[in-house]
């Protein structure tokens, strides 16, 4: 069981180093903006492997608390593109 853990945590680490590059290298501002909530999510599910894993239940609450992050920096990111300033 352990090892299935193993693989779908390096799997998730391959996809998350996948993102980067397009996070680095993307062709456009949208595209960055896509990948950094790509990470986001990779990174909350791996959270809550990692805690399942080391029997932690409390990564679970750290993990959703990311996602909460990570969802309104996106819309900041993407209403500051859109309109030029965060607060109209």
């Amino acid at each position: 069981m352990i090892l299935t853990f193993l693989a779908v945590g390096i799997l998730l680490g391959l996809t998350i180093t996948m993102c980067s590059y397009r996070l680095i290298f993307g062709p456009g501002v949208f595209n960055r903006i896509a990948a950094a909530n790509a990470i986001g999510v990779k990174a909350m599910v791996l959270l809550v492997v990692v805690g399942y894993v080391i029997e932690r239940p409390h990564f679970i609450d750290i993990a959703l608390m990311y996602a909460i992050l990570n969802f309104i920096g996106v819309v900041i990111a993407a209403k500051y593109l859109e309109k030029g300033e965060i607060c109209s």
